[in-house]
C-alpha cells in the first residue's frame, strides 16, 4: 500500500517549524530570532508565528536575554525512555485545547495495519463524542474519519480496504457504492476538510483533515450534533489551521 504526499498546510508549518527547532537545538547556550531567521531563510512574520505556537507547546523557551532555546516538551519527546507517554500526554494535552477552541469532541486517528484506528480523543460534557453504534473499523465509507484516511491511501489501497469491509447503509445518507465512493475519495483535495453529513448517525455532523506522518496515514476530525451543522465548516477550517502542533509531535 502506497501513501499519496500532497503536502497540506499543517505539513508546510510542521517544516518550517522543525527547521527553527533544528536551528536553535544546535545552538544549546540560546539563539535570538534574527539569528535563527538567518539561518533558516524565514521571514520574520513567519518566524515570529512559528516561534509562538513553538513556545506554548513548549518545544522552546525564552531565556533572560530573550534569546531562544529547547523548552521541557522538545526534551521529553526527544529522551529515549518514556518517549511514547510523553507522546501520549502531549497529545492529549494539545486534542483538549483544540476541543476547547473548535467547540466540538475531536479526535486523532490513524491508519494502521489495514485499519481504522481511533487511537485518541478529546471530549466534554458540552461536546460529546459520537456513539460509536458501528465499529469505526468497519464504517470507513460512512465517516469523515475513514474518508479522510482513505483519500491518502492510492487506489489499490483503498480498493483493498472496501473489498475487506462490506458498505452497509448505516443511514438513508450512507454512500453503499464502491464506485461512487471511490470516485469521490479520488476527487478529494488534500487541503480541504472531508465531511460526513449524516452518514454514519442520524443527529451528528463530522469533518476530518489529513496529518500524514510518515509512512502512516493519520487524520484529525470532530463532531458536532446536527442542530450545530451551521458551524461545522468554520470548525474545520480552524481545526486545519491548528492541526500543526499534534502533526509536529508526531513527528519528532
Amino acid at each position: 500500500m502506497a501513501l499519496r504526499h500532497e503536502p497540506t498546510a499543517p505539513y508546510h508549518s510542521v517544516q518550517d517549524a522543525l527547521r527553527v527547532l533544528e536551528t536553535v537545538a544546535r545552538h544549546t547556550t540560546g539563539v535570538t530570532d534574527t539569528e535563527i531567521a538567518r539561518e533558516t531563510g524565514l521571514t520574520a512574520e513567519r518566524l515570529t508565528t512559528l516561534l509562538r505556537m513553538l513556545r506554548r507547546e513548549a518545544y522552546v523557551a525564552q531565556i533572560a536575554d530573550g534569546a531562544y532555546v529547547t523548552g521541557a516538551a522538545f526534551a521529553r519527546l526527544g529522551a529515549a525512555e518514556g518517549h511514547e507517554e510523553a507522546l501520549r500526554e502531549k497529545l492529549q494535552r494539545t486534542l483538549d485545547r483544540l476541543r476547547d477552541r473548535v467547540g466540538a469532541a475531536v479526535y486523532l486517528s490513524r491508519y494502521v495495519d489495514g485499519e481504522v484506528r481511533v487511537t485518541q480523543y478529546a471530549d466534554g460534557p458540552a461536546t460529546p463524542k459520537v456513539n460509536e453504534w458501528v465499529d469505526f473499523r468497519h464504517s470507513a465509507h460512512a465517516t469523515a474519519i475513514g474518508k479522510s484516511l482513505l483519500t491518502q491511501l492510492d487506489h489499490n489501497g483503498r480498493r483493498d480496504h472496501l473489498a475487506r469491509h462490506r458498505m452497509a447503509r448505516l443511514t438513508s445518507r450512507t454512500i453503499t457504492s464502491d464506485t461512487l465512493l471511490l470516485s469521490r475519495l479520488a476527487a478529494q483535495p488534500p487541503s480541504v476538510p472531508v465531511l460526513d453529513l449524516q452518514e454514519y448517525a442520524v443527529g451528528t455532523v463530522c469533518a476530518a483533515v489529513p496529518i500524514t506522518a510518515g509512512s502512516s496515514a493519520g487524520c484529525l476530525a470532530l463532531s458536532l450534533p446536527v442542530a450545530h451543522a451551521h458551524r461545522l465548516r468554520q470548525a474545520a477550517d480552524t481545526l486545519n489551521r491548528n492541526a500543526a502542533p499534534v502533526l509536529l509531535s508526531l513527528t519528532i
